[in-house]
């Protein structure tokens, strides 16, 4: 759209990115995305695509081989990939959230080896907090490491791994009671372990397994697993930062990046429903002139359009946050909240304005009321965002009586 979702005080470099994005996204995954879905296969023609123009790299700093780029240009590209198809900024969700975490958090050595292959997209990252009887609760995690000499072993089950399959690169945070006495708070227990594997499916190094894909109601093409360690042997340099107990920590923070990429396929999303809700209202007609000029019609569009603006805003304003090094889980929480909720009401939106055909798989927008119900629950729900919230404002508008 020409004039929603706009953002002031880009750099010509910044709307150099951008604009090339965009002409991919129209051109190479737009037209393809729907058939793909409905097939739930892996875009691999568009991901070598992303690959070429220097995606996967493009928040890893340049002395690694990447552009370099700020939060808030990674999250302006991924809300331009989600108008094209959500699974796709999906893959490249969990890779940039293992780089920053390793750029934020790393040894110089774990720098050195992963980052450049990271930027060059020849390494692909997911990262692991969740568990089959975890939900949002991360101190409940039960996946365990235990130190034998210069090696630690793991084994617990993990859960809703995006790019599990694909991925080479796996962050997995599990518990580590070692050098940690008991009665220590749970999050004070955890460690990040940089864990790398092969592509694919079933035992992809001894003790480490990767089932089957999980078959999903929508957020097709990119794969989601399970992950299950048994016996896993991992040396102890692949401990992110080289120290334990710090992972809850560290994953915490790759978490507000990827609540703003989340609030960022929001956005996306819910720009491409408006387009094609608006698009659709000027083309049918009932009692004898296009629907866009019922009054109702308008309301609807006029509500839509306002929360693709306020959406957008919000996450723009989380980006801007981060990248200025100041804490953001205030406005990452927020931005993921709205961007999130709104995107779900501008697609049911978009999908009555469509009406019977909305319901038709021959339709794009029946493909985007199924993707958005995801972000309501990725990188934490609603309920957890909401919790977030009131606890940061507590700690702004502290009460003095």
């Amino acid at each position: 759209m020409a004039r929603l979702a706009q953002t002031a005080g880009l750099t010509d470099i910044q709307q150099e990115i951008l604009s090339t994005v965009r002409d991919f996204v129209d051109k190479e995954i737009i037209p393809v995305a729907t058939e793909l879905e409905h097939r739930d296969e892996y875009p691999q023609q568009i991901v070598d695509g992303l690959k070429e123009l220097g995606l996967f790299g493009l928040m890893i700093p340049e002395e690694y081989g990447g552009l370099g780029e700020s939060l808030l240009t990674y999250a302006l590209c991924v809300e331009e990939i989600a108008r094209g198809w959500m699974s796709v900024s999906g893959i490249i969700n969990t890779h940039f959230i293992v780089a920053y975490m390793l750029k934020q958090h790393g040894t110089q050595e774990q720098k050195d080896h992963f980052l450049p292959r990271m930027a060059a997209g020849d390494i692909r990252g997911a990262f692991s907090m969740s568990e089959p009887g975890l939900g949002s609760d991360v101190s409940a995690i039960t996946s365990k490491a235990v130190k034998d000499g210069e090696e630690y072993v793991l084994n617990g089950q993990k859960m809703w791994l995006t790019n599990g399959g694909t991925s080479s690169l796996v962050a997995v945070l599990v518990r580590s009671d070692e050098g940690h006495p008991e009665g220590t708070a749970p999050h004070k227990s955890m460690t990040t372990f940089l864990i790398e594997k092969e592509p694919g499916f079933g035992e992809v190094r001894p003790g480490l397994t990767i089932p089957g894909k999980i078959d999903k109601m929508g957020y097709k093409g990119v794969d989601t697993t399970e992950l299950i360690m048994d016996g896993l042997r991992i040396p102890a340099d692949r401990v992110l930062g080289g120290v334990t107990g710090r992972g809850f920590y560290q994953m915490m923070d790759g978490v507000e990046v990827g609540r703003v990429n989340v609030a960022a396929r929001g956005c996306g999303v819910a720009q491409r429903a408006f387009e094609l809700g608006v698009q659709y209202a000027q083309q049918r007609h009932t009692f004898g002139k296009p629907i866009a000029q019922h009054q109702a019609i308008q309301f609807k569009l006029a509500e839509m359009a306002t929360k693709v603006e306020a959406a957008h805003a919000m996450m723009v304003n989380a980006a801007r946050k981060k990248d200025s090094g100041e804490r953001n889980d205030l406005e990452a929480g927020m931005a993921k909240y709205l961007a999130s909720e709104y995107c779900k009401e501008v697609v049911e939106d978009a999908f009555r304005i469509h009406g019977g055909y909305g319901f038709s798989k021959e339709y794009e927008i029946e493909r985007l009321y199924r993707e958005a119900p995801m972000l309501l629950i990725g990188e934490g729900t609603a309920e957890i965002q909401k919790m977030i919230i009131g606890r940061r404002l507590l700690e702004e508008y502290r009460f003095q009586g």
